[in-house]
């Protein structure tokens, strides 16, 4: 199986990844190599993902790290935050057979109100636009 790249663009993602708790960095990268990496644009037919219209998708983590790493067929972590639930969202888009471009996210567990929700995929909208815009992609 032939794993997709995964590319970040601009520092929304990274400035939204260092404000996370540790344990919630963990259970994101995890979820990027052993998912999102993995599956590509699958993942947006089953629980993993939501197509959002116009080529942006959600890709969507509530699981724990021990859950992400247990599924991929690696071993448990000893980290005692490792079996607490994560609720993550993370915009992406996918480009081409092999590239998913991660725009930012946010912890949903901390605000999962509808108003948060449609300000973050407004953001990830003007994000994906701008991407868009560079080079007539």
């Amino acid at each position: 199986m032939t794993r997709w790249t995964v590319e970040y663009e601009g520092a929304s993602f990274e400035r939204f990844y260092r404000r996370l708790p540790d344990h919630a960095q963990a259970v994101l990268a995890a979820a990027i190599e052993n998912v999102l990496a993995v599956h590509g644009m699958d993942v947006c037919s089953g629980e993993w993902g939501k197509a959002l219209g116009g080529g942006l998708y959600e890709f969507r983590i509530r699981r724990s790290l021990n859950t992400i790493l247990t599924s991929a067929g690696l071993e448990k972590s000893t980290d005692v935050a490792a079996d607490r639930p994560t609720l993550l969202r993370v915009f992406c888009t996918f480009h081409g057979d092999r590239i998913v471009l991660l725009f930012h996210g946010y912890d949903k567990g901390r605000d999962p109100s509808a108003q948060r929700q449609r300000r973050e995929i407004a953001k990830a909208r003007k994000l994906h636009d701008a991407w868009k815009r560079r080079d007539d992609r």
